[in-house]
């Protein structure tokens, strides 16, 4: 009986050792998929992606792809090898359909160089249509730039306008654009922070701009920043990036501020800068001497600050004059505060200005006019 036993378990486990060592053969001859799978019922798709869906779906027939030839390379606009490449003389970059006419707004520095080569533009709608475009105006103080389209054969809607005003940071955000070179790509993220500021290539500080994490890359510029509800809040227009590529950093032009020059770039196809018509002196050599505010180098003659009395510095002697320091009682440290102040209350408004001027400090009210893009 023992012995029976013994060979029992002998057998058992020889039986477990050969299907142990053939069971990568086996393993295929019994399971191989060779035919096509049966598809698994997904189920419905969650709210947010959803949400997301329908968002791309319904905007992203109005964003187009630009592309801007500098008239200096003498090469076809639409080359293979152009696209995408800036060495090749090509600019390209993102716009979105603003009205039922035509016009498209993308970013200054998209078109910027072929506008002053006098080169030609062109805008690859979503549906593949390559159209040429004629610039309509350019605002470089505001990296903002309007397009008109030529035949197209179905115009796309514009897309719904929304506002910057009351952006909370965490709010999602949805932006549509070409990144190096690829058509109609989505990237999502939120509100990172409200209230930037930014250089502008016009030697300009833009403030009130939206910093947003989601992706942003060469090629997006001048694409739309959208809410959850699919309404325009921002131009795209910068990264951060010491690479070049999207480091989580990147920036748009709230539109609160498109919606003001977009369509004056429209009506007469350049910006009327609300300015009060001074020269101001370096930051940084205010800073070297100690002033907080903004120092009135010189002012400009007929202008509201000459009719308001506002003085600059002395010529002869050096003497400094005036310094704004605040402006509808907000403090002035710089001058990006007095053009966010005076830009705000815009053109033909009254500004109060607070001046120091012989150690004492006083209120002078003064109203706003048409002043050139580099003096306030």
């Amino acid at each position: 009986m023992p012995d029976r036993t013994v060979r029992f378990v002998l057998a058992a486990v020889l039986v477990l050792l050969a299907l142990y060592v053939a069971q990568p053969y086996l393993q295929p001859l019994l399971y191989s998929a060779e035919a096509p799978r049966v598809v698994a019922a997904r189920g419905d798709l969650a709210q947010s992606e959803t949400t997301t869906i329908a968002l791309f779906e319904r905007a992203s027939p109005s964003v187009v792809h630009v592309f801007a030839q500098s008239a200096a390379t003498g090469r076809d606009l639409l080359d293979p090898d152009d696209e995408g490449g800036e060495q090749s003389g090509t600019q390209t970059g993102t716009g979105f359909v603003w009205d039922g006419a035509g016009h498209v707004v993308t970013n200054t520095h998209v078109v910027q160089n072929a506008a002053q080569s006098g080169g030609s533009v062109s805008v690859r709608m979503s549906d593949g249509e390559v159209v040429s475009a004629t610039l309509v105006g350019l605002a470089p103080s505001y990296d903002l730039a309007v397009l008109r389209l030529g035949r197209v054969t179905k115009m796309p809607p514009p897309l719904a306008i929304g506002s910057s005003a009351d952006l909370k940071v965490g709010q999602s955000t949805f932006a549509i654009g070409n990144p190096f070179g690829l058509d109609h790509t989505l990237t999502t993220g939120v509100i990172s922070a409200v209230r930037r500021r930014m250089p502008t290539s016009a030697g300009r500080e833009l403030s009130g701009v939206i910093q947003t994490d989601a992706a942003i890359n060469p090629g997006n510029s001048g694409g739309p920043l959208l809410d959850s509800a699919g309404r325009l809040i921002g131009v795209n227009t910068a990264i951060v990036s010491p690479s070049g590529a999207s480091a989580g950093i990147g920036f748009a032009i709230p539109v609160d501020v498109v919606n003001r020059v977009v369509p004056e770039l429209i009506r007469v196809g350049r910006v009327r800068n609300p300015g009060i018509g001074i020269i101001a002196a370096q930051e940084a050599a205010a800073a070297r001497l100690g002033i907080d505010g903004v120092v009135v180098l010189r002012v400009l003659p007929g202008s509201p600050a000459a009719q308001a009395g506002l003085r600059g510095v002395d010529p002869q002697t050096g003497d400094i004059g005036d310094v704004i320091v605040g402006a509808n009682d907000q403090p002035v440290h710089r001058l990006a505060d007095l053009t966010a102040a005076i830009e705000e209350a815009g053109l033909g408004a009254p500004v109060t200005l607070k001046v120091e001027r012989d150690g004492r400090i006083r209120q002078i009210r003064i109203t706003t006019a048409d002043v050139a893009e580099n003096r306030r």
